[in-house]
């Protein structure tokens, strides 16, 4: 149950919990890749048509799928940043306990003239444990408000950057036809030149 989880299982439960999410959004990530490749070939299409009014509409889907990848690619990289706070402040915890531990023996070994020595080395342990928090709390909020912001404008992609990506994979395309058209062509020759031997 629940209730008597140790300390450890329920760190271990959160962690894979963060996993998970991060594998979420990495699969999201994919996904807007695919949308993107399947946007691109639609946009082909229409142009190749003729169809303006859907190439605009394919090319402005496009655009938001790119939005979407690239805010979905901050919000993993905040998770990977907060992860490696994380364990920083733990690093601090432990730090802390160790120097606990430490002014407690020192205590005991030296007694009271010494606990002034001892009372200034875990005001400075607790001092740097209380600013790690500190930090963790200003890059928490400024996660939440980046995560509460709509894309700026200098991040948008563009209706021209749209219009290569598209022109790239056109151009791609004719290329590997052309290639396969070579191919075809030095078959064709080898059987002529086959058929003039036998006879």
């Amino acid at each position: 149950m629940g209730l008597f989880k140790s300390k450890e299982e329920r760190k271990i439960e959160r962690e894979m919990k963060i996993r998970a999410g991060m594998r979420a959004i990495e699969k999201s990530i994919r996904q807007q890749e695919k949308f993107s490749a399947d946007f691109v070939k639609n946009a082909q299409h229409a142009k190749k048509i003729g169809d303006e009014g859907q190439y605009v509409f394919i090319r402005n889907a496009l655009k938001k799928t790119a939005s979407v990848k690239k805010m979905l690619e901050r919000q993993l990289l905040s998770i990977k940043n907060a992860m490696l706070i994380q364990q920083q402040a733990a690093a601090g915890a432990e730090f802390a306990q160790s120097m606990n531990l430490m002014a407690q023996e020192i205590g005991r070994t030296f007694g009271e003239m010494d606990l002034t020595k001892t009372q200034v080395q875990w005001e400075k342990a607790v001092a740097q444990a209380s600013s790690m928090e500190e930090r963790m709390e200003v890059f928490i909020d400024s996660m939440e408000q980046t995560a509460g912001q709509t894309t700026s404008s200098s991040e948008a992609v563009t209706d021209s950057e749209i219009d290569r990506m598209i022109m790239a994979d056109v151009l791609a395309a004719e290329s590997q036809e052309m290639s396969k058209l070579d191919e075809l062509e030095s078959e064709i020759a080898k059987e002529l030149g086959a058929v003039k031997q036998k006879d």
